[in-house]
């Protein structure tokens, strides 16, 4: 069995990505039709790193993507084939690992801690922002969560790649995972509506920003974690922003702070 990948951006990034990983283009190949522009060049930059390549008819990538979300179902032309066997996990961290790396430095770094976003969209979304502004980590629980988030295709296609660069890290108890978070010198940020403007918020050097769902928000023992509530001021008359867009405003005020 394998996945089925499309969207251009998504299989581009997954291409790079596997090229710069031991044995990352094992287990993957690329089928194609009536290439233009944009596949002939994704082709070319595959068949560089050893990925095969197979001219087929449209049909076939139909057949092959008919059975996908509708929403990445378009493969326009070329869908990138993953096997089960072939480690291309998205880039998939190790949590407890990843906080070793942390307890005897002091460099600057931001974490994501995303708490019942389930939407793949809004996750794809949040992940293509925390690429862009630098994050260093998005972790998400095993539960109340995206289901396989990192073989997700809608998460993939919706971070525009994002997702084959961008360190996720997936671990059964957030509480815990924050807790950890703490003990090695991070300072935890809540997003809650009744928080601290944003604008009056001097980010801590080790940052961690927790996001909850938009109907709940974040859970209480999570927020009981939390050492600042912080807040979007915005001037709507809906009651928040959609999750996604909150990660890219807060990301961006801690970039410029």
């Amino acid at each position: 069995m394998e996945k089925v990948l499309t969207g251009f951006h998504a299989i581009e990034e997954r291409v790079i990505h596997a090229a710069k990983s031991p044995d990352g283009t094992k287990g993957l190949r690329i089928l194609y039709s009536a290439p233009g522009p944009r596949v002939k060049k994704i082709v070319a930059q595959a068949q560089r790193v050893g990925i095969i390549c197979t001219l087929v008819a449209s049909a076939e990538l139909d057949a092959r993507t008919k059975n996908l979300p509708s929403s990445v179902r378009d493969h326009r032309g070329i869908v990138l084939l993953i096997s089960r066997t072939s480690g291309q996990q998205g880039n998939v961290t190790a949590f407890d690992e990843w906080i070793l790396t942390q307890q005897d430095s002091s460099a600057r770094a931001t974490v994501l801690v995303l708490d019942s976003v389930t939407d793949p969209y809004n996750v794809g979304a949040i992940i293509r922002s925390a690429d862009q502004f630098g994050a260093s980590l998005v972790v998400m629980p095993e539960a109340r969560s995206v289901r396989n988030v990192a073989q997700n295709e809608v998460v993939a296609r919706a971070s525009a790649g994002a997702s084959a660069w961008v360190p996720l890290a997936v671990v059964p108890n957030l509480v815990r995972a924050v807790a950890s978070l703490k003990e090695v010198g991070f300072w935890i940020y809540g997003a809650d509506a009744c928080g601290t403007p944003v604008p009056n918020v001097d980010f801590a050097e080790k940052t961690v920003i927790v996001l909850g769902s938009e109907g709940n928000g974040i859970a209480k023992l999570l927020a009981a974690q939390c050492d600042m509530l912080i807040s979007i001021p915005t001037r709507g008359t809906v009651d928040s922003l959609n999750v996604s867009v909150a990660a890219g405003v807060l990301l961006y005020a801690r970039n410029v702070r």
